[in-house]
């Protein structure tokens, strides 16, 4: 009996540990996703001003001046974010089932995945990889990472391997559920900025066609950080979730644990009296 209590009181130890680290990871994960959403809203800032610039560019722009930014040709990247640490739930299996379902629909893409969770699953289900890099810890590391990832589509773009470029990530819905995005990034779509009426045209020191084309690479960075930001928040949030069914399931176990040391306490308690009593006799 005395051993089977030990046994319990050692296990309601090692409950109450596991339970003071979920606590802290799921107030770790709240505070980051947290973070991330109150950088959204200067990122989307950053992207309206360079939205702005690009509609009043565009009419600096010779009437009969052809304007890309990546084209509609084979060469097709796809950029799927995934989760960089674990106790996400089943956040970066989504994400790669998303991917996938492109991949299907054009077998000749590449697929460049962020994120070690995603690299993972991608291995387990035998979907090459062709590119990765790791998932940022913290928020301020988003615009090195955009800036890694805008390096490798140029190299792929300058050398006419890639024309095209899709962006697979989640985000956090308004009913708070987790939403999966498909988004094209590249070719770049200028019909999203109708061009600028301004009656005084802007001084620029640039040729207008470097100074547009310069502006939608910007803006490509911009929409690059965000969809991380919004990924970021959204994997912090899964983690949020997964540790607060975590913690109520440790919570029932330490609940019963206590429950039965109690109950082995009063049993040990009643036959030391009945010893005692049977001793006395």
């Amino acid at each position: 009996m005395t051993s089977r209590l030990s046994n319990v009181e050692a296990r309601i130890g090692s409950a109450e540990q596991l339970l003071a680290v979920v606590t802290a990871m799921r107030g770790i994960a709240a505070a980051r996703s947290h973070e991330a959403r109150t950088h959204l809203e200067g990122i989307r800032a950053y992207s309206e001003s360079i939205g702005n610039a690009i509609s009043r560019a565009l009419p600096l722009l010779p009437s009969k001046t052809a304007i890309s930014f990546g084209a509609a040709e084979p060469g097709h990247a796809i950029i799927a974010i995934s989760a960089g640490q674990g106790f996400a739930g089943s956040f970066s299996e989504r994400v790669l089932d998303a991917t996938v379902a492109i991949m299907e629909e054009d077998p000749q893409s590449r697929l460049l995945m962020i994120g070690d969770r995603g690299l993972m699953v991608a291995a387990e289900r035998n979907v090459a990889v062709e590119w990765t890099a790791p998932m940022v810890a913290h928020v301020a590391q988003i615009a090195d990472l955009a800036s890694r990832i805008m390096e490798t589509l140029y190299d792929r773009l300058d050398t006419g391997e890639l024309s095209r470029v899709t962006m697979v990530y989640t985000t956090l819905g308004e009913a708070g559920q987790l939403d999966i995005l498909c988004r094209p990034l590249i070719p770049f779509d200028y019909r999203r900025f109708p061009p600028s009426r301004s009656a005084q045209p802007p001084l620029i020191t640039l040729p207008a066609q470097r100074l547009v084309t310069q502006l939608a690479e910007e803006y490509v960075f911009a929409e690059l950080c965000e969809a991380l930001t919004l990924s970021f928040a959204a994997e912090n949030e899964a983690r949020t979730r997964s540790m607060i069914a975590a913690k109520s399931n440790v919570g029932r176990t330490l609940d019963g644990l206590v429950s039965l040391s109690r109950q082995l306490r009063q049993e040990e308690i009643t036959n030391e009296i009945i010893e005692l009593s049977a001793g006395n006799v």
